[in-house]
């Protein structure tokens, strides 16, 4: 014989019904809340929203101070975006390997004294496509590059060398207009090449030209910059419209059917930066905004100072066209990359004083004031929205804008 062992919970818990009714755990929950927290019913929903906006940021703050990373097997393009995987991969094989406390500060350029003199270093590479754009090309794109990370970097550019991998078959003539374009944009930003390589690789086995160029310059001024030197009251600036040269790039490759009369904005920013430095002694930081654009940098400060960057949206410059071309292809601006706009953090007290100097150069002279340093949420970008709402302007995912520099 088997026996009933279908009970009712009044049954299994020695009472009847009425001592317990069909509602019992809503009740127990009820009762362990109003112990455990006496004004819960009467918490407002703002201080709620609140509780649930710092849970957000502590799981923000604790996935930044993980060890970096890298999940992928293999190399994808978002590695070389700017962004979050760019980041991940630079700190977990890079720096992991490389670590040493010149690199560690990941500035545009390294600084080092040989004698009495500062020197400044930096290196960058070049794989644009189409390697010629309305406004640019590869070449000049090259030198100005590199030039402009020293220039941010506090350095006056100096010298520079260039090495070129070049595909089989590629045009000499295509070659040759590349190699001019760079001795003219060198002789416009005053530095030459002076030293270089060339490698020519099978058909196929690169996409044209590509080209690395490393320069040296030295600092003339007793300005000590960084990303790591910013504080709260400062104000954040911008040199002028953002995204010109991305887009550019983007439509000139063909491959969307958009119209719009734009051209990259590359240009030597070290005219600029040396009158910034000679009128504004609170100057704390500088960057120029390529990959990942100038959400990135923003991020970069944020983290680097242990800040709040707070952005308004209605001060941002960006050109109809941009904006337009970036609502279509659903890309922000602020991540699109510029090559000769800069990004500059200084004292709250010269920020007028910054932005008169700014506008007296010709590449500043749409220059603006888009933001100010905040204390808290510390390491995150906020942006004030047109509509009046506040959101997260995080580091970028994925890369929207492939080989745009």
């Amino acid at each position: 014989m088997t026996a009933d062992h279908d009970h009712s919970p009044e049954q299994l818990s020695g009472v009847g019904a009425q001592a317990h009714p069909a509602n019992w755990v809503e009740e127990a929950m009820a009762e362990h809340h109003a112990r455990t927290e006496p004004d819960h019913a009467a918490r407002r929903p703002d201080e709620e929203s609140r509780n649930r906006e710092q849970q957000v940021l502590e799981r923000i703050e604790k996935a930044r101070n993980r060890k970096a990373k890298i999940k992928e097997e293999r190399i994808t393009l978002a590695h070389g975006a700017g962004g979050k995987a760019t980041q991940t991969l630079i700190e977990a094989v890079f720096l992991e390997h490389f670590r040493n406390p010149l690199l560690q500060r990941l500035e545009d350029g390294a600084e080092f004294a040989v004698g009495r003199s500062r020197l400044t270093v930096t290196t960058d590479s070049f794989v644009v496509s189409p390697l010629f754009f309305p406004g640019g090309d590869i070449g000049d794109l090259a030198i100005n590059g590199t030039v402009n990370d020293l220039a941010v970097s506090g350095a006056r550019p100096l010298y520079l060398s260039a090495g070129f991998i070049i595909e089989e078959g590629f045009p000499v003539a295509d070659l040759t207009r590349i190699v001019k374009s760079m001795a003219a944009a060198a002789q416009a930003a005053g530095v030459q090449v002076i030293t270089g390589d060339t490698k020519v690789v099978q058909r196929g086995k690169a996409d044209g030209c590509y080209i690395n160029t490393t320069g040296v310059g030295v600092i003339d001024t007793e300005h000590e910059l960084g990303i790591d030197t910013v504080r709260t009251g400062d104000s954040v600036l911008v040199s002028g419209p953002l995204g010109d040269h991305g887009i550019t790039v983007m439509l000139a490759r063909g491959e969307l059917d958009i119209d719009a009369d734009l051209a990259s904005d590359t240009a030597p920013v070290h005219g600029l930066t040396a009158d910034l430095l000679h009128s504004v002694p609170g100057v704390r930081a500088m960057r120029d905004a390529t990959r990942g654009g100038v959400a990135t940098i923003l991020n970069e400060v944020a983290t680097a100072s242990k800040v709040a960057v707070v952005v308004d949206e209605d001060r941002l410059p960006v050109r109809t066209e941009v904006r337009g071309a970036s609502e279509l292809l659903g890309i922000d601006p602020l991540y699109v990359a510029c090559e000769g706009r800069i990004v500059v953090v200084v004292d709250g007290e010269q920020t007028e004083a910054a932005l008169a100097a700014m506008r007296a150069h010709p590449v500043g002279s749409d220059a603006a004031v888009i933001g100010r340093i905040g204390e808290d949420p510390p390491g995150l970008v906020l942006l004030n929205t047109a509509f009046g709402g506040t959101r997260i302007v995080d580091l970028l995912v994925g890369d929207p804008l492939p080989r745009i520099c």
